[in-house]
């Protein structure tokens, strides 16, 4: 699962070069409105939901439920028993199951969907986009954009972005990848410039006793 957030976690940022004349004009108009929107808060909470099919056979069919917090490049993800909590330094990925939390860096020329790079303009330097038109989704009228990557070389084929027309917000997508995987993803019940506390987006030992510690960095 911490695959799919990477992938995706666009979702939340939702919450988000070529050479320009390879680009749709209109479609970086509505990718422009998102990051100038969502880059002037001081921090944003949102849920989201996910939807994991396909796989060999299409057997593949998982669903999750979360909440993601942003401030800056710091983030805090939790999605079913599993938490991703970024300090713009180190990123700590807690499993409530196995009582364990592993330890590692933060790099972001690594960070192939974090959600603080989805809220920023990643497409202009990573994707190629086309604006496809409008669609109405989850009672919203909606933008629809198709990213796909530069580089060959990864995992993801195309992202589908659905940018609510009234906010300037994504509302969800989809995401498909080499592997015959596909991700849909909703978002919603926004909270702009939410009060989150500085310690929220950092690991404190003392809260989780009994865990036990992997450092991988």
């Amino acid at each position: 699962m911490k695959k799919i957030l990477t992938v995706t976690v666009l979702v939340f940022y939702s919450l988000l070069q070529t050479a320009s004349a390879q680009n749709d004009p209109k479609a970086k108009t509505v990718l422009d409105a998102v990051s100038k929107k969502v880059n002037s808060l001081k921090s944003l909470k949102a849920s989201f939901a996910l939807n994991l099919t396909g796989g060999k056979g299409g057997k593949v069919n998982d669903s999750k439920k979360g909440t993601v917090s942003l401030k800056g490049q710091k983030y805090h993800i939790e999605l079913s028993g599993q938490e991703i909590i970024c300090d713009s330094k180190t990123i700590w990925t807690y499993s409530k199951e196995t009582k364990e939390v592993q330890v590692n860096n933060f790099n972001p020329d690594e960070q192939n969907m974090s959600p603080a790079k989805l809220l920023t303009n990643f497409y202009d330097k990573e994707y190629r986009y086309t604006y496809i038109g409008e669609r109405k989704e989850q009672g919203k009228n909606c933008d629809i954009i198709e990213l796909t990557p530069l580089d060959r070389t990864k995992q993801v084929t195309k992202i589908e972005l659905m940018v609510d027309k009234a906010s300037s917000m994504i509302a969800g997508g989809n995401i498909w990848q080499k592997n015959g995987n596909k991700m849909q993803y909703t978002v919603s019940n926004f909270s702009p410039n939410a009060p989150i506390p500085d310690t929220y987006f950092s690991w404190n030992p003392k809260d989780h006793p009994g865990v036990e510690t992997v450092d991988l960095r």
